[in-house]
């Protein structure tokens, strides 16, 4: 993974070492770091899971297919799944275009968060 400053991670988002970012709120919004976007190369296929299923924190609730490889995507939070980016499932080039914006992916109604990071704590474990 590339290193990338603190100072060009949004600060308001928490994120993951699994590279999906969070932000508060209800529903709480989420999506995969530039940092994750990068290293996929172009997204070209979205699996997500359907609004009112439930998600567990830390456990597999999707997949991501770019022209590298298939990815894993990780729930960082439990709750149940109030919207899907449909933008972006039928564009999967808005993750890679604005990871932190157009290119969201899920919004979840959450109960209860995972391990989360800070900005800076997010940098330093993409450093190593």
């Amino acid at each position: 993974m590339a290193d990338l400053p603190p100072s060009q991670l949004p600060t308001e988002l928490q994120y993951t070492i699994e590279h999906e970012w969070l932000a508060a709120g209800t529903p709480s919004t989420i999506g995969i770091t530039s940092v994750a976007a990068e290293a996929l190369g172009d997204i070209v296929y979205l699996e997500l899971p359907a609004v009112g299923e439930t998600v567990t924190a830390g456990t597999v609730v999707g997949e991501i297919e770019s022209t590298k490889s298939v990815s894993e995507l990780f729930s960082p939070v439990t709750g149940t799944v109030a919207e899907v980016n449909t933008a972006a499932v039928d564009d999967p080039a808005l993750v890679n275009a604005d990871p932190y914006g157009a290119g969201w992916l899920l919004k979840i109604d959450v109960s209860e968060t995972g391990p989360l990071l800070t900005a800076e704590e997010y940098a330093a474990h993409t450093s190593g």
